[in-house]
Formats: C-alpha cells, structure tokens, sequence
C-alpha cells in the first residue's frame, strides 16, 4: 500500500510539469486554433537561456524571474513575426511553421550549448522541511509551483479587465474587434504568457531529467495527452488533465507495462481520448448546423 501511495505522489509531482505545459498548449490553442509543437523545445531553449545566467554570476531567482520575462517577450515576438501573418493560411502551412519552429530550436540549442548533458539545480533543498519520504522537496515544490500558476492565471482572467479582454479576444475575435478590443495585442499577450509558462515548466522539469536539446521531447507528449484529455479549449481542463496524466503514467508504467513503453501509455491516451471523447473531460463540444 504503501508503494502505492509513493507511486501516486510521484506522479502528481511529474502530473505538476504536464499541467504546466499542458496550460501553455491551451493558451495558444485558444488563441490561434492550432497546437504549437514547438512548445516544448521553447521550454527547452528557456531553461538553456537560465542555465547560462547562472553559469554568468547570477543568482537562482534572479535567472529564474529573469527567464520568465525573456520568455514572455520572444513568445509575444515570434506570435506577431511569424505566426500573425499566417492567420489566413491553409492549416497545413501552419502545421509545417510549427514543426519546423520546433527543429529550428533543437538545432539551435545543440549548435549553441551543446548536446552534453548537464545538471541543473532545484530551487528547493534537498533538506528543506517540506520534503519526506514519499515525496522529495523539488517534487513537493513543483507541485506547489503548479497550484500557484493556476491561482495567479484564474485570478487574472477571471478579476482583471485585461484577462477578461484576452478571453473574450480569443472566444469571439470578431465581435471583440467590433468592440474596439485589439485583437492582435491580445494574442500576443496571450503567446507571450504562454512562453512564460513553458520556462517556468522547463526548468522544473530539468532537475529530475537534466538539462540537455532533448529534455522536453516525452514531457511534449505527455503534456498533450494532459491537455486533451482534460479539453484542449479549457485551461482548467489541462491542469486536471496534466496531473491525471502523471498518476496513469507512472502506474501504469510500474505496474502494468513497465518503464520501458511508460511514453507508449501517453500515446495510447491520446488516441483513446480522440476516439471517445474528443472534445475531452471539461471541454466545450462544437456544434455545427447546417
């Protein structure tokens, strides 16, 4: 029973990781209508980005806040340089600008870091009074982490007159611009806190894997089951998703398949769900009359 247990916290700590960079896939999605799949290698580019501030002098918090704001910044760049253009192409184009986003920042990460693979420190200590024996600190903080950014994210769009502008740009972009909303800015703002949460979801993650040009390749994967699984169109949705996600995973990776097809389980996941229930556990099902 106890193993069990163990099992279950330590997949709510990795669930943490998957609901945050579910939350980012959501926001874009919302956003634009399409998955970026480059959101994991933007994570990736991210933590190298802190890992570097570090290595220059700087303090944890220092870099990690630091990232946050640069991450925020290039995404909101990269949605009006390269993204906003595309908003009437064919969804195909679309889908090629992503995957090629996503080798053009694997590549550029190996070509400037490196593909050695290197530590990265955890802001929590390893003797921190929050840590036990089912759950280490890092993963206890993780989790925390993850809470944190769902208060902070409903507080904003559900009590801020700019958080309410966003939702309403991204449900209804038409009616908004008659409004007077700016549509534009507010998909940019939205891509730029999408970047934002994808560092922060990086360099939880890099501790536990490492820091190297592949790290964020199964946690994509896994963040989009959590993502559909929960609703692809619902931000409250990706976070139950990404926990529920993590438990399956590792139990079912420790006592079903084991740990060598654990990524096979996500992939299962997100077919079943596509055949099933497409629209996922909270997301809203589309109607079309004709």
């Amino acid at each position: 029973m106890e193993t069990l247990i163990q099992q279950v916290t330590v997949g709510l700590a990795s669930g943490g990781i998957y609901a945050c960079l579910a939350l980012a896939l959501v926001m874009i999605y919302q956003a634009t209508h399409h998955v970026n799949f480059a959101q994991g290698e933007m994570a990736m580019f991210s933590t190298f980005l802190a890992w570097t501030l570090m290595q220059a002098g700087l303090g944890y918090w220092a870099a990690f806040f630091a990232t946050i704001v640069i991450s925020f910044i290039a995404s909101a760049a990269l949605e009006f340089a390269v993204i906003r253009p595309l908003h009437k192409a064919p969804e195909l184009s679309v889908v090629a600008v992503f995957i090629g986003l996503l080798v053009i920042f694997h590549s550029v990460a190996g070509w400037v870091f490196g593909s050695e693979i290197r530590e990265f420190p955890s802001p929590f200590s390893k003797d921190a009074w929050f840590g036990g024996s089912l759950m280490s600190p890092h993963q206890v903080g993780t989790i925390f982490v993850a809470l944190c950014i769902v208060a902070a994210l409903f507080a904003f769009f559900q009590h801020t007159t700019l958080g309410l502008t966003m939702r309403a740009a991204a449900q209804n972009p038409g009616s908004s611009r008659l409004l007077g909303i700016r549509v534009g800015r507010m998909l940019m703002l939205g891509w730029g806190l999408a970047g934002a949460i994808g560092a922060v979801a990086g360099m939880m993650v890099a501790p536990v894997v490492f820091l190297d040009p592949g790290m964020m390749t199964g946690v994509l994967i896994y963040a989009f089951a959590g993502a559909l699984i929960g609703g692809i169109d619902s931000p409250l949705g990706a976070i139950v998703g990404g926990f529920l996600v993590g438990v399956l995973e590792n139990l079912l990776g420790t006592y079903v398949v084991g740990t060598d097809l654990k990524l096979t389980v996500a992939l299962v996941l997100i077919v079943g769900v596509l055949v099933v229930r497409p629209a996922g556990l909270l997301g809203r099902r589309t109607v079309q009359r004709v």
